[in-house]
Order: structure tokens, then sequence, then C-alpha cells
């Protein structure tokens, strides 16, 4: 048989290189860089013909239209507001009131929506059907419908302002919303919000260095009981320190409406409850979901220590549930902020109608426009960083 020769050398062994547009990674570079490209040139396009179709109306363009005076009213204000003030303060009245109903809302609905999750799955059938049908209906009307059911009540079914129902003393409904009385401006009530704050802190503080000593030692520390004490004493300590200052601010009728008190506007109230019974069906799904992820075997096993339903709840489940109710959680908040947007179809000025606003009396639609998404992509990234941070807080860790 004939011997095959030996090769020449090591070389010859060694694989040939791979021709560059068959090697993946060289590839997948060169088909970045030319989206990149397409994507400025595109981009470059859209900004010079949006350019010359502006210069070519004698639009102007910028954000200088921002220094000057907005000339209209703000029917609700969190700070002092007037038309002599420019459009930079409108808008930030705007971006208030949209961060004010979506903060609300969002507290709202997580109560609202655990709630509803858990009796989803109550051993009662009644209350379990009612969770179930109330599921059902608000998934299936659209938010902007509610909302519009919402407002009509206030403005159909509640009386004008001179025959205002007045449930307790110091609180009026009528279709101008709901006026209450409070405590007159008073030194004291600053304070007192940074007491509560810093009971919470400490509140925060007892609670960690429980854990750490129940692991320890094994026995628990109520921080939750002394939290809650310490809310109650430290407020009330200052309210003594400033005096016990009583006045109360009574709302009054005036003319065609009342003066006096806090004013919680049909729009906002509409809004709010619009949002919160909407987005709230869908978070007792996802919570429902979560209750169930945990297996039976862990219920069982608390029961079988002792615990009481609630307890087993509290302390065993919610936390598990946590885990996966946390992802789609985030998601309804964001899809709550918004949908907050919604407000201009029933008169609520929050930033959407504060910026329309301005459009119409400046002509700067683009810039406008620009302002709501980068407003709303500021509210919406926010909300992802705090809910990220939370769910790696709350995520399981191998050792």
């Amino acid at each position: 048989m004939k011997k095959q020769p030996a090769p020449s050398s090591d070389l010859e062994l060694l694989p040939s290189a791979a021709p560059f547009w068959r090697d993946p990674d060289k590839r997948a570079v060169v088909f970045q860089i030319v989206a990149l490209l397409l994507v400025a040139v595109v981009s470059y396009y859209l900004f010079s013909n949006t350019q010359a179709n502006l210069e070519r109306q004698s639009i102007a363009t910028g954000f200088g239209f921002l220094d000057k005076e907005a000339g209209f009213e703000i029917g609700e204000s969190l700070i002092e507001y007037s038309a002599a003030d420019h459009y930079v303060d409108a808008l930030l009245v705007g971006a208030l009131n949209t961060l004010k109903v979506s903060l609300i809302g969002i507290v709202l609905t997580i109560l609202l929506g655990t709630l509803v999750g858990i009796a989803r799955l109550s051993s009662n059938w009644l209350v379990a059907k009612l969770a179930g049908g109330y599921i059902e209906v608000m998934q299936n009307i659209p938010v902007l419908l509610q909302l519009f059911f919402w407002y009509a009540i206030f403005y159909e079914s509640f009386p004008s302002p001179r025959q205002a129902l007045n449930p307790v003393e110091g609180i009026f409904l009528c279709n101008r919303g709901l006026i209450f009385a409070v405590p007159e401006a008073h030194a004291a009530h600053a304070a007192m919000g940074w007491a509560f704050v810093a009971a919470l802190a400490i509140g925060w503080g007892l609670n960690r260095w429980g854990r750490r000593r129940q692991v320890q030692t094994g026995q628990a520390f109520p921080a939750i009981r002394v939290t809650a004490a310490l809310c109650l004493v430290m407020p009330a300590l200052v309210w003594l320190f400033f005096g016990a200052p009583t006045a109360i601010d009574m709302p009054e009728l005036r003319g065609f409406n009342f003066q006096g008190g806090v004013t919680v506007s049909p729009e906002f109230s509409a809004l709010l409850l619009g949002l919160v019974f909407y987005t709230a069906a869908f978070v007792a799904e996802i919570v429902r979901a979560g209750i169930q992820s945990v297996g039976r075997g862990q219920v069982e096993a608390a029961m079988s220590v002792g615990l009481r339903p609630g307890q087993v709840l509290h302390l065993v489940v919610l936390p598990q549930a946590l885990r996966v109710i946390i992802p789609p959680l985030t998601s309804q908040m964001l899809n709550l902020t918004k949908n907050s947007s919604l407000a201009i179809a029933i008169g609520y000025a929050d930033f959407v109608a504060v910026t329309n606003t301005t459009i119409n009396q400046t002509g700067q639609a683009i810039e406008g426009v620009a302002l709501i998404m980068l407003v709303f992509l500021f509210f919406s990234l926010s909300t992802s960083l705090i809910m990220n941070w939370y769910n790696k807080k709350m995520a399981l860790v191998e050792r």
C-alpha cells in the first residue's frame, strides 16, 4: 500500500481563516453599523425636511416661548399660579397635576387590586363571585368610557352648590366637587409633617434591627406596632409644643360657589376613580396569579406550625408571591400614568391639557409634543427604576 507524503510543515495542518462575510461576529458589527447609518440618514432627512417646511411657512422654532406670559388660568394647581406667569410655570403646574393623580392613583390601585385579588380566591362563594364580576366588568369597559361615566355622575347626579349635600358638618358634596374643612395654615402643620417622616425613618431602622435580632435570638420585635405608635405620638407632641392650634378653615357658600376649605374637583375625582377602578382589575388578576404560584405545601406547612390564615397570607404567601407580582405590576403602574393623559377628555388640567393650550396659543406644536414625550418618558423611567430596584431586592439570591 502506497504511503501518503508527510506534510511539509505544521502550518498546513491549521484550518484556513473563514472569509469575512462568513464570520458571524464581523457580520454582526457590519449590520449594526449599516443600521445605525440608516437611522442617522432617515433622522437627518426628517429633521432637514421639517426645518425647510417651517422656514417656508415662517413658523418660529425653539423653546423661547417658555419665557413669555401664558395668559390663561388653570383651575387646579399645587403651586401658586396666575395668568400673568410664564408658559414654563403653566407647564410645571400641568406636570405636577399629572404627578399628583398618578401617585395617588398608584397607591389606591395597589390597595384595591390586592384586596380584590385576595377576595377572588376566597372560600366564600359570594365574595369570590363578586370579585370575579368586578374584574370581568372593569377589564372589558374602555377606560375612556369609565372616565365619561364618573364625570357624568358628578355633574348630573349631584345638586348645585346652593342645594349641596351636607352629610357632616364642614363637608359638602355638589356638582362642583367635594368641599371639606381643613385646619388653618400654621407653622405647626409643617413641623408635624416632618415629625411624621422622622417617625417613619425611625420605624424603618427599628424594623431592620428587629430582623437582625430575630435571626440571632429568635425573638420577634413588634416593629409595625411601634412605628404606628411613633407616627401618632411624635406629631401629637409637636402639635402640643406649638400650642395645640385648633383653628379650622370652614367652607362657606358665597354667591354661586363655596369659599374656604379644600375642594376636590369633579374632574380630578372622575379621573382618579376611572383610572383606579380600571387598573385595579388588572392588578387583581396579577395578585391572584402570584398567590396561586406559591406551592400548596408552603401554606400547609405554615398552618401546621399554628399560624392563623391572616398570618399565613401576610408572612408566607405574599412575600413569596411578590417575586411573581412585581414585574407585571410595574407595567400596570406605567399604564396608569400614561392613561392619565386621557384627562383632557373630561377637562382636568394635566400636562397634556396645559401643553395643548400652549400649542394653540403659540403654534409651537413640535416643541409641545416633544415636551409631552419627554415628561411621560421621565415619569415612566422613574417608575421603572424604582420598581426594578425593589424587584432586585425581593429576588431570590442563590448561595
